[in-house]
């Protein structure tokens, strides 16, 4: 087996070409379509004793690594997705022209069956004494890490699949995330709630203020955008359908800035609950969190960001208003929109848009960044809150709370404006925001105000993102994603056009 060789990729490649014919040559199927595999890596483990005991013949398949050739015998590795066990090959096992043909046309990276019987070493390694083998899938071009490795960002996530097959520990985070969604899905549903589906394609986003992605529907010749929430005005109309309990689990799109925390495309939970208000949004999203830690983690403290925190026990309520009053010396509900602007400037913050709504936005933002939490943000200005019902006793401010960790929110709930004369106008103030210029208001849905004038029950609703989860692994978004949006290369931009210019 040549694999180890001291060759630069492209003779490797060549050699490996050369490979592939000699094999087809023979007679030899390098790609069959199927494998006799009866045990996996881990069973043979977790069965050791009675197959060792037994010399049952067992029959694995994987991807080879490590080959080491000691004349008459050769030594390699085999992995498959439950672990990997050492493999050795004898030419008196398995005969003069068979050894001689894996010597000769197989390499580290193939995909091989083998079969034979279990034994230990004198070393202690548990190890599979080959009496077959069958190519299962020739690898024409070798696994890089023999040469130069994956040591770039940019190359490691456009070669994601090689990324994650030589860091098992990038492959266990997304075991963890897995589970993560799981044991919420398990949550919700042990809760009452039904999992539901809804659209991802509207003609107006809601449930979130940000830039959405347009595109346009042919058959109906119609502009349409790819949803920025995972379907609240959906979801709330179940509510007047007579639903009690919705979530959904699905994916959204914000045409937006990428950064460590943020993502263009990414995963988000939303669930609604009628007869509710966001005091039992908290309580319910607090259980929901710590259950994720323990089951996901097995821990409840974590570090982010350098920022310790622990999510047992009850987690503390900070107020908006007061936090930004004792951080910056603004009373957001009575400072005007230059006071803000020359405090951002103060502090040195950059900011977009010019209106009041998004410079309160960034000032808070500013604010809760050096916080480790777990804490409740709570009496949000209706003017950041469109959707979220006033207080009683204090209609400027909303009954709303986000979950902030780490300096940054990662979750968000409120009791659900359920007033459609007072939704109309909130939608009516965020329409005179988008007529400004600001590209992240939310767009207004008046037959989402028709069905509030049918009846919507009192409601609590709650969303969170995997945002989360790359907080608990302390990593940034975009490494917690399997397959990341990647700009083409140059050439392959070069040898087409955009798909959106060809539709035009």
């Amino acid at each position: 087996m040549s694999a180890e060789k001291n060759l630069a990729p492209g003779s490797e490649r060549e050699e490996r070409l050369k490979k592939l014919e000699a094999l087809k040559a023979a007679g030899i199927n390098p790609y069959p379509a199927k494998s006799q595999r009866n045990y996996s890596i881990a069973q043979i483990f977790s069965d050791m004793e009675k197959l060792e005991a037994n010399q049952t013949k067992v029959i694995i398949a994987g991807r080879l690594r490590e080959v080491r050739g000691h004349g008459n015998l050769t030594f390699a590795h085999l992995e498959d997705a439950s672990g990997r066990i050492q493999l050795a090959f004898s030419q008196k096992e398995l005969g003069h022209e068979s050894y001689k043909r894996l010597v000769k046309l197989i390499d580290s990276g193939d995909f091989l069956e083998t079969a034979g019987t279990i034994f230990v070493t004198h070393s202690g390694e548990k190890s599979l004494m080959v009496s077959d083998w069958k190519v299962l899938s020739k690898a024409i071009a070798p696994i890089p890490n023999a040469w130069y490795g994956l040591k770039d960002e940019d190359e490691r996530y456009r070669h994601r699949y090689l990324d994650i097959l030589l860091n098992p520990e990038i492959k266990d985070i997304f075991y963890k995330k897995a589970k993560f969604w799981e044991v919420t899905r398990d949550f919700m549903k042990r809760h009452g709630f039904l999992e539901v589906e809804t659209p991802t394609l509207e003609t107006t986003t809601g449930g979130a203020e940000a830039n959405p992605f347009r595109t346009h529907h042919d058959d109906f010749d119609l502009d349409v955008f790819l949803r920025i929430s995972v379907g609240e005005l959906w979801q709330k109309r179940l509510m007047a359908a007579g639903f009690e309990k919705v979530f959904e689990i699905g994916r959204v799109y914000r045409n937006e800035g990428s950064s460590p925390d943020h993502l263009q495309e990414f995963t988000n939970m939303e669930f609604y609950w009628a007869y509710a208000n966001y005091e039992m949004g908290m309580k319910l999203t607090q259980e929901l969190y710590q259950e994720i830690a323990l089951k996901v983690f097995g821990r409840t403290k974590f570090s982010t960001k350098g920022m310790e925190y622990d999510l047992a026990g009850d987690w503390p309520k900070l107020d908006y208003r007061e936090t930004v009053l004792e951080k910056t010396g603004i009373d957001i509900l009575k400072a005007s929109e230059e006071e803000i602007k020359s405090k951002l400037d103060e502090l040195q913050v950059k900011y977009e848009g010019n209106n009041r709504e998004r410079l309160m936005d960034t000032l808070w933002k500013y604010c809760r960044k050096s916080m480790a939490g777990p804490v409740f943000l709570v009496n949000h200005p209706k003017l950041v809150s469109p959707l979220s019902k006033a207080k009683p006793e204090n209609p400027e401010l909303t009954e709303r709370f986000q979950i902030i960790i780490a300096g940054s929110e990662v979750g968000n709930g409120f009791s659900e404006l359920n007033d459609p004369i007072d939704q109309r106008q909130r939608f009516e103030l965020q329409q005179k925001l988008i007529d400004r210029g600001d590209k992240e208001a939310m767009m207004p849905d008046w037959e989402f105000v028709e069905m509030l004038e049918h009846g919507m029950p009192p409601t609590c609703g709650f969303g969170f993102g995997e945002r989360l989860f790359a907080f608990m692994v302390d990593k940034p978004v975009r490494e917690t994603t399997l397959f990341p949006l990647m700009r083409p290369k140059r050439e392959e931009m070069e040898k087409k056009d955009s798909p959106l210019k060809k539709n035009k």
